[in-house]
Order: C-alpha cells, then structure tokens, then sequence
C-alpha cells in the first residue's frame, strides 16, 4: 500500500531483515549483538524511530539470558511495536542466532538494506555481495 499526500513523496510499506550470532547465552551478549544489528540497520537504511511500524526479533533455543527487544528500546524505540519468539529448532542450524524483521515506511522507490553481521553472512549467502 503507497502511503503519500499532495505535499509529499509516495511512501510504501518495507520489511527489512537482519541477523547476528551472539557469543554466548548471557544478557550482555545477547544485547550487545542486538545493539550492534539494529544501530547497523538503522544506518544502513537511514532509518528514524518515527518511519518504524513493529519489529520482530527471533531468538534460537539456546539464547534465553534476555530479550533482544531490550536492546531495541535502549536504542529509543519505545514507540515501535517489539515481539521476541523461537526459531525453529532445524537440526545443525547455525546456534546463538538473533533474527529480526523490521517494518519500515520510506519512499516507494527505497531499495532496503538488509545486514546479516560476521557469521550471519552465511545465511544469507546472496547478499554477501552487499555487506
């Protein structure tokens, strides 16, 4: 749905997706790694807290230290929409993963930047190329 006005550009709805290996299961990493994907997000997609709609973090079965939504609202989305849920537990998937999708309003013509940070990458092995 193009969301615009007579004053402005013609916006759309993105989802944007992210990903980011924690080094353990204890809060500091698990926030740590949150931080470090959502700030790389929101500088790679010139993001602003205001353009945001909801976020949806994923966690494996292994990190349950805490949150990632609480890193999200260290960062100032206190007015964003925050979910945390499982992974499917697919056996000899990659372990301390954080997922997240992000939905976003920008122009219609914005070409969204999705970050899988260090060993994530694999994941998403045809967007190497971006990172």
């Amino acid at each position: 749905m193009d969301v615009g006005s007579d004053q402005g550009p013609q916006r759309r709805l993105f989802a944007l997706r992210g990903a980011v290996q924690a080094e353990e299961n204890s809060r500091e990493a698990i926030l740590g790694a949150t931080e470090e994907l959502m700030r790389t997000m929101i500088e790679r997609n010139s993001l602003e807290a205001d353009d945001m709609v909801s976020c949806i973090f994923t966690t494996t079965a292994d990190l349950d230290a805490e949150f990632p939504a609480v890193a999200a609202r260290q960062l100032g989305l206190d007015d964003v929409p925050l979910l945390c849920t499982r992974e499917i537990p697919v056996p000899g998937s990659m372990e301390r993963v954080i997922r997240v999708m992000l939905h976003f309003y920008a122009a219609a013509d914005a070409k969204p930047v999705h970050v899988y940070v260090g060993a994530t990458q694999a994941l998403r092995a045809d967007l190497n190329a971006a990172q």
